[in-house]
Formats: C-alpha cells, sequence, structure tokens
C-alpha cells in the first residue's frame, strides 16, 4: 500500500507537470482562422470560443471553446471520427457542412488526402503524424532540430501544400516536408532592426500562423515583428503588412485571391480575455481593411 501510495502520488506530479508545462507554452493568442468554400471565415477567439464571419458579413458565435488552432473539414471526413485527448492536448469537433477541428495545444490541417496531420512529442523527438477519418493513427516524419541547431520542442503553424506536401513554421524558418518525406529549408526569417515592441513577445520573429497557394506562395505571420510575409518558393521575402503595437497577426488564411489575417492585441499580462482579436481581409492589390473585431459585438466577452 505503501509503495502505491507513493507510485500514484509520481504519477499526479508528472501530470501536474506536463499541464503547467503545457499551460506556460500555450500562453498566447491563438491562431486558428480558415476560410470555407463559400467565402465564411472561421476564427478562433483564445478568450471567447470560435466564431463565424458569413459571407454579408455578419459576425455570430458557433462555440465557447477556447482553444488556439483550427482546421476545416469541407467534405466532413471526421464527422463521427474518435479523437485522442490527454495531458498533451484535445482536439473536438464543431459544425457539420463543414466539420471544423478545434485543437487546444497543437497546431492541425487536413491535407488534400483527407487525413488529419499534426505534431506529437515523444522522448526521440517531434514527430508529424498522420489520422485518418476511421482514427487509424501512423507516423509521417521525425522532424530535425531547428535551424539554429537546438532541439525542435514544438511547431508554431502547419498547412498542406502543392504534390502531398506539407509546411511547418519554427520561430525563425519555414520548412517543407515532402510526401516521400523529405524535409527541406524554404526560407529563414530575420529580425527586423529596430521592429516593434510586442507586449508579450520577446521573440523576434515568430513565425506562426502559415498559407500556401497552389504555387508554392508562402504567407506567414510573423507575431514577433507584427507583420505578414510573403515569400516566394524561390526565398524572396516581402513584407505584405505591418501591423501597429500592441496589435499583431497571429494566423492567415486563403480565399480566391484575398487573404484573411487573424490579429490579436497583445498584452504583457496572461488573461485570455484581455486579447481582443480581429480579422483583416488583403485584396490582391495590397488593400486591407478590418472586417470584424469581436469586442465590438454585444455580450461578446
Amino acid at each position: 500500500m505503501q509503495r502505491l501510495r507513493i507510485n500514484c502520488s509520481r504519477i499526479v506530479l508528472i501530470l501536474v507537470a506536463a499541464f503547467l508545462l503545457s499551460a506556460s507554452a500555450m500562453a498566447h493568442p491563438g491562431s486558428g482562422i480558415v476560410v470555407d468554400r463559400l467565402g465564411q471565415v472561421y476564427f478562433l477567439d483564445t478568450g471567447s470560443g470560435l466564431w463565424k464571419i458569413d459571407a454579408q458579413g455578419r459576425l455570430s458565435q458557433l462555440s465557447r471553446t477556447r482553444f488556439h488552432w483550427l482546421a476545416i473539414d469541407e467534405n466532413n471526413r471526421f464527422a463521427n471520427s474518435p479523437f485522442i485527448s490527454g495531458v498533451s492536448g484535445e482536439i473536438v469537433r464543431v459544425g457539420t457542412n463543414p466539420t471544423l477541428l478545434l485543437s487546444s495545444d497543437y497546431p492541425i490541417a487536413i491535407g488534400l488526402d483527407g487525413n488529419l496531420y499534426y505534431p506529437s512529442r515523444t522522448t526521440g523527438g517531434l514527430r508529424i503524424m498522420r489520422m485518418t477519418p476511421s482514427g487509424g493513427v501512423s507516423v509521417l516524419a521525425l522532424l530535425p532540430v531547428t535551424v539554429k541547431g537546438e532541439p525542435l520542442s514544438h511547431i508554431n503553424g502547419i498547412t498542406g501544400g502543392p504534390n502531398g506536401s506539407f509546411y511547418y513554421t519554427e520561430d525563425s524558418a519555414i520548412r517543407m516536408l515532402t510526401a516521400q518525406p523529405r524535409i527541406s529549408t524554404l526560407a529563414i526569417v530575420r529580425a527586423l532592426v529596430n521592429g516593434p515592441s510586442i507586449p508579450g513577445t520577446d521573440q523576434h520573429p515568430y513565425l506562426r500562423g502559415l498559407a500556401v497557394d497552389a504555387r508554392g506562395v508562402m504567407y506567414v505571420a510573423d507575431t514577433g515583428d507584427a507583420r505578414v510575409l510573403k515569400i516566394t518558393p524561390e526565398g524572396k521575402i516581402t513584407t505584405l503588412l505591418q501591423t501597429q503595437s500592441p496589435w499583431s497577426p497571429t494566423g492567415v488564411a486563403f480565399f480566391g485571391n484575398d487573404l484573411y489575417v487573424l490579429e490579436f492585441l497583445h498584452t504583457a499580462r496572461e488573461e485570455r480575455r484581455d486579447w481582443l482579436p480581429r480579422v483583416r481581409k488583403v485584396a490582391s492589390n495590397g488593400k486591407s481593411i478590418i472586417i470584424a473585431t469581436v469586442d465590438q459585438m454585444p455580450g461578446a466577452r
């Protein structure tokens, strides 16, 4: 009985430590934003839940689940799939036509093959996992150390690309994982000289959510330097959007030729309800407008 009590205590301590580590790592606004085939925008507010902007620009709340990452399942393949949950994170479903998948602690993406992809930490390092709608899980690839040669403990964003490829962000780099699988570094981003100071963020750059078009052109939210970058397959980097502190982008999504950007008002205090979100639409000619701000809705927060 004494040994059982000791073992139970150790298990509790391990679980608490894992929870605290996860909570510390996730102490930032979410980056979940997607657009469906009708042009309706869905985004996550870490302080209040899941929101929708319909084709007429009306804003409504779909869920009060306050997670970080979001993926869209247009064909509803995961409408009845079993999801594993635990100390490493949780995935939940919201709605149908489309089915939206919300992730608490790690980025997720639906591939062109209709399967779900996400990172998983093990003692051997960080792996990219593939999950089928029936619930079958397999390892796609073991990810290498960062471009700085440091252990890779997490990735900040993941998205599908051309020819069955996947793109993911480290703090200062974008890498591509091909179907073979092979991993290559597509871009290393340098911090802005005399860049903006974003409350609660001391990483410069800090690449998070990203989107890739059919030509392989990448768009990424650099939260640390308050900008959205456009990066060609050849590695040419240009600034598409520069926001003003304390506002900074965390995620991006495409619809047609338009780019939708999720931005948050960052604060030094780690309080989710302080992080106000807004969504910006950037047209192909570079013009941008704010199309929704959550705190403008009565009773939104």
